[in-house]
């Protein structure tokens, strides 16, 4: 179901009858756009997890959570030393 070309012609002549020459591209470009960010929220809907994914130097400026998890691994093993120390005195 496509459009041949004495449709398309008919209906740009259409369209340049109703709109005028100066308002036809202003409405292209205005389409053009609105199809652009159409289809920019269907990727983001079909592909979510691009949007997830940090970029390469936003990773590197997140912490490393294994060296948080071995300190705080530390301090408990800490902890645990101090709480024996004390239940044998």
């Amino acid at each position: 179901m496509g459009f041949h070309m004495p449709e398309l012609i008919i209906l740009l002549v259409v369209a340049l009858l109703i709109f005028g020459p100066k308002k036809l591209p202003e409405m292209g470009s205005a389409i053009g756009k609105s199809i652009k960010a159409l289809r920019k929220g269907m990727d983001e809907i079909s592909n979510p997890k691009a949007e997830e994914t940090p970029e390469p130097e936003t990773q590197e400026a997140l912490p490393d959570p294994h060296k948080e998890l071995n300190s705080l691994t530390s301090i408990h093993d800490t902890s645990k030393e101090i709480n024996a120390d004390k239940q044998a005195n």
